[in-house]
């Protein structure tokens, strides 16, 4: 045992500055801890690393009697070399020889080593305390076996006088003292002294203060070894995970007192292989997230790719149209880039790439043009704006074979706003989304029987500012919402007889799309058209007193039942009630004996000159019923035979007339007006009319196109059987005093008004009026004349199977109160008030009452109608509008059918349903004084449960913007 060793600790452990010892218990004398001055290492180095060689290769043998540094001291002593040449001194090093003053003085002939040292008790006091606050095994010591102590010993006696002597001060021994040399050793081969030993010990050293080794043992490795370690699924052996982490713990070296030392530490105790497997972690997410990368980018460049290409197809044209040629994708942008209109154009084209138009197929206006292999070509361009808002572009396919019919469809649901336009549907739907309607001529019909109704235009409109016109030539088909979706398609195609007379070789597809900054702009733009063009003062009094006179339609569905003295106790019928005014009497076709004699029928009439002028007298106005066609069993159909009068069959001599039905006559034809000499002979029969009676004027009855008959063919080509309508206004311009025609496919020329189709009496008809006004008014029919209060007929319990308008169906009797009330309020505000039951017929005071009230109120609504009636003539816009037009913006006002308003200057909304007395009202922007209590209320809301009485009618009127509450 070393002298410097005491035997008060427990077995096993040691105290610094003591003794150490090795595994086999031999003691470490001074003498076994080698230096090697760096001085003399050349001479010394041949032979010390043979010997160093041999004592390793001996190591086994040696090692049980002289094994002092196990291998571990071993691997120790050279990380704490090698990290002492890094860092250089530590700071307790620099801070021990702050206290002590260590000279060294080295001389090449004796090799004394000489230190001196001030105040020798004193500082070893100091370090004695100072090695005190020590944390243990803060300095590890390096471990070396017998066979590599032997060959340092070696090295160092080879050295030439090389010494370390320790000056003491008086009686103390320095039991373990170190002196530390400024100088850092930087190899094991060079490793200068540093310290001796000196085994002189006194009796009471343990009461004597002590200096400590600056050399620590071995200490605890923070980690114990394992049998065994599995580490991310690789077993590691308790000798390799030593290794490592008492090579990494011993190999460390911290400050006396420095925290951060101490956390640098603890952290270098992880195990290298630890640390490793974290980095190959590290690793592998990096490979992950580059093959991550790689993807992503091969992704991009391939949509880039392709997106690069559909660019190239979905040419921009015009600024405002996208168009996809291969796929046909049709898209109408507005100033931000949103889609007004989206649709697919030629879908009955297989999809495929055109080609550009040979220069002979262009058009000298600057089209652009596609064709698509011999199938069919396409014209687009710029066309004339009505306004400066308003866009316009036309489009036009030429079909190249027979049998292929261009067709255009567009979105129309809901999310791509709502469609209004064509006119009424069979449905009876306000909204053209709404209606499904599979693909048939565009040509007017009976609703009941009919996918269109009595009159239509070629223009459809949407809520965001879109509208599509189609040209009159085209041979148009028309579907809506069928199995392709919710979509209105629009077809060129010739057939066998709406439009059999073909306008070019192949069918022909052309229509104008517009665009505007609002629906109401654009509305306003598109049917602005003055009507004063040859406007009479007689026709503007006709006018005015259609609107400010009721019209009374004398009952009959016979012609038994229409008789002098019926129209006679009729006129004293309304003499009577007192509080309506006189108008105009309306006699239907039953004045003369055959439908197309053109004669009074002396039996029934003898004496109807002097009545019709006791009529004037009284302030009534006489208007007769006419029709285009005259009955085989008229005395007037062989005269117009034989005179080639008549519309003829189709390939075949003009002497075969082509027949039809019109209502109650079951055989008649058609008087041709496309005829030079037909016009003069219907105008002279009329004559001899008024020469016997005097008419004011006439109901001209033209049917529907499918009254026209089926093999029909004129003197001049019709494009399609409603434009027969437009030859015969024009015929007659200026000849007849007509004020109303019960079909149109264009504006009537004023005063002529356009009669809604007949309607059933019952609610559901009555519910049908202000969606059909709405309708008509928005395609640009400003004056209409509603059917008389109360319906026009009654449906027949048996199920039809023939149109309506091919035979008459008997009046109505007396309707239900309820209903002839709610009726005559809604009449009340329309333009024109109709007639054929009086309220007085149902001999009950509340009717006579209700029925005084609404007239009263008529006379307040007159300065509106007149008031509108003007702009309508100066705009051509409805007298009747929807709530949309008087704020286009407010989204509330696009569905409502139930409401409607007089110019912007009053909103009605009647009620519509049996035995209700409360409804929902919506009252579009600005304030609005209510008709029923003069209360003002706050547009742009709903009012809900709004409460009105049998004998109410709810209308708000239109107040100045700067009315106050």
């Amino acid at each position: 045992m070393h002298k410097g060793a005491t035997t008060d600790e427990p077995h096993g452990t040691s105290r610094q500055g003591h003794g150490r010892q090795s595994k086999a218990g031999v003691p470490i004398e001074k003498e076994n801890i080698p230096f090697v001055d760096s001085d003399h290492e050349d001479e010394c180095f041949d032979d010390g690393g043979d010997r160093l060689a041999a004592a390793i290769s001996s190591r086994s043998t040696v090692d049980q009697e002289y094994d002092i540094m196990t291998e571990s001291q071993e691997n120790l002593a050279r990380a704490y070399i090698t990290g002492r040449n890094a860092a250089g001194p530590s700071l307790a090093e620099r801070r021990m020889q702050e206290k002590l003053t260590v000279s060294i003085d080295t001389s090449s002939n004796d090799g004394d080593l000489i230190e001196e040292a001030r105040d020798k008790a004193t500082e070893l006091k100091l370090i004695d305390e100072r090695a005190r606050g020590l944390r243990r095994n803060s300095i590890s010591l390096p471990s070396l076996n017998v066979n590599e102590l032997e060959v340092l010993r070696s090295a160092h006696e080879c050295e030439n006088g090389s010494k370390i002597s320790v000056m003491e001060s008086g009686s103390d021994s320095l039991s373990d003292g170190t002196t530390v040399t400024p100088e850092t050793p930087t190899t094991p081969a060079n490793l200068k002294p540093m310290l001796q030993f000196n085994d002189d010990s006194s009796s009471d050293e343990d009461d004597k203060p002590r200096s400590k080794n600056l050399f620590r043992t071995k200490r605890r490795s923070s980690i114990a070894p394992l049998p065994a370690l599995r580490l991310n699924d690789k077993e590691m052996m308790s000798n390799d995970f030593d290794t490592h982490s008492v090579l990494s713990n011993q190999a460390s070296i911290t400050s006396v007192n420095s925290l951060a030392s101490l956390l640098k530490e603890k952290m270098q105790n992880v195990p290298a292989i630890i640390r490793k497997k974290k980095r190959e972690t590290k690793d592998y997410k990096l490979r992950v997230f580059v093959g991550m990368l790689f993807l992503i980018i091969v992704f991009l460049v391939g949509y880039a790719y392709v997106m690069y290409n559909q660019k190239l197809l979905a040419k921009s044209y015009f600024e405002s149209i996208k168009f996809h040629k291969k796929t046909r994708n049709f898209r109408l942008l507005d100033g931000k880039g949103g889609e007004l209109l989206t649709g697919v154009l030629g879908t009955s084209l297989n999809i495929e790439q055109p080609y550009n138009c040979l220069p002979k197929d262009l058009k000298d206006d600057g089209s652009v043009c596609y064709e698509w292999n011999s199938k069919a070509r396409l014209y687009m361009n710029l066309a004339k704006s009505p306004g400066p808002d308003i866009k316009c572009y036309s489009f036009q396919w030429e079909s190249l074979l027979a049998d292929l019919y261009p067709t255009d469809c567009f979105d129309v649901s809901e999310e791509r706003g709502f469609w209004y336009g064509g006119g009424l549907t069979k449905g009876i739907e306000y909204i053209l989304g709404k209606a499904t309607i599979p693909a048939g001529p565009f040509v007017t019909g009976d609703i009941n029987m009919h996918q269109w109704g009595n009159a239509l235009k070629r223009y459809f409109l949407n809520s965001r500012g879109v509208a599509i016109q189609v040209d009159e030539k085209t041979p148009l088909y028309v579907s809506v919402n069928t199995d392709s979706g919710k979509r209105l398609c629009l077809q060129g195609k010739n057939d066998k007889f709406a439009f059999v007379n073909q306008q070019t070789r192949f069918p022909e597809l052309k229509y104008t799309v517009c665009s505007g900054p609002d629906m109401k702009t654009l509305h306003n733009g598109l049917m602005q058209k003055s009507l004063w063009d040859g406007l009479t003062e007689r026709d503007n009094d006709v006018i005015k007193s259609l609107l400010r006179e009721p019209v009374w339609q004398i009952p009959a569905s016979k012609q038994e039942d229409l008789t002098e003295v019926a129209i006679y106790n009729y006129t004293e019928s309304i003499i009577a009630l007192g509080y309506l005014r006189l108008g105009h009497v309306l006699v239907n076709e039953f004045w003369q004996r055959t439908i197309g004699d053109f004669r009074l029928d002396s039996e029934r009439f003898p004496t109807l000159d002097e009545t019709v002028n006791i009529l004037h007298r009284r302030g009534f106005r006489v208007s007769f019923m006419i029709q285009p066609f005259i009955s085989t069993e008229s005395s007037n159909f062989r005269e117009a035979v034989s005179k080639k009068l008549l519309i003829f069959e189709r390939e075949s001599e003009r002497s075969i007339p082509a027949l039809t039905r019109y209502k109650s006559t079951t055989s008649a034809g058609v008087l041709d007006v496309t005829n030079n000499a037909s016009i003069p002979w219907l105008a002279e029969q009329l004559k001899k009319i008024s020469e016997t009676v005097e008419i004011d004027s006439y109901f001209v009855d033209f049917g529907t196109a499918f009254n026209i008959p089926r093999y029909y063919q004129c003197s001049q080509t019709l494009v399609n059987p409603d434009e027969y309508k437009n030859y015969f206004m024009e015929r007659f311009e200026g000849t007849l005093s007509i004020f109303g025609v019960s079909s149109a496919i264009s504006v009537p020329r004023p005063p002529a008004f356009l009669s809604l189709p007949p309607v059933n009496s019952s609610w559901s008809g009555l519910q049908s009026i202000i969606p059909t006004m709405l309708s008509y008014g928005i395609i640009g029919f400003p004056f209409l004349m509603p059917g008389p209060v109360g319906g026009d007929f009654v449906l027949p319990t048996q199920q039809l199977k023939k149109m309506y308008s091919y035979y008459s169906f008997e009046l109505p009797p007396l309707p239900d109160k309820e209903l002839y009330i709610r009726w005559l309020q809604l009449a009340t505000f329309l333009p024109v008030l109709r007639f054929t039951h009086l309220p007085s017929e149902y001999r009950d005071e509340t009717v006579t009452v209700i029925a005084k009230e609404l007239a009263d109120i008529r006379q307040r609504v007159l300065p509106l109608l007149e008031r509108f009636s003007s702009i309508a003539m100066d705009e051509g816009l409805p007298i009747i509008r929807p709530l949309w037009m008087l704020d286009s913006t407010d989204v509330n006002c696009f569905s409502i059918d139930d409401e409607f308003s007089i110019g912007d200057g009053m909103i009605v909304a009647p009620v519509l349903k049996k035995g209700e007395t409360v409804r929902e009202v919506y009252l579009p922007q600005g304030v609005w004084k209510d008709g029923i209590d003069e209360s003002l209320r706050k547009g742009s809301r709903w009012i809900h449960n709004y409460h009105v009485p049998q004998n109410k009618v709810a209308y708000f009127i239109k107040m100045p913007d700067n009315t106050r509450f």
